[in-house]
């Protein structure tokens, strides 16, 4: 799959703000922290995975969806985001 290197930095660097998040979350957990707090920690990371998935479904219509169509794959292209987006739900 084919990724510039600028979206690929995009979505490490939101990767490691949700990782860096989650362990928020653990220590809260941990520690017994309030429970407001730690939801309010969890949807950060949830947050920042949304920003993940986001800027990977940008990419890939980008790239692979015109590669699929050009190559005449339109089906397999469109079973294939509608089954990743039903099982997200």
């Amino acid at each position: 799959m084919f990724r510039p290197k600028d979206t690929q930095e995009r979505i490490l660097h939101r990767l490691k703000i949700a990782q860096g998040h989650l362990r928020k979350v653990i220590k809260m957990v941990e520690e017994g922290e309030y429970c407001i707090d730690v939801i309010t920690q969890s949807k950060a990371v949830q947050s920042a995975l949304k920003e993940v998935d986001s800027l990977t479904l940008e990419n890939h219509l980008k790239t692979c969806v015109v590669d699929h169509i050009k190559a005449g794959k339109v089906d397999h292209s469109i079973e294939e985001i509608m089954k990743v987006l039903k099982n997200g739900n």
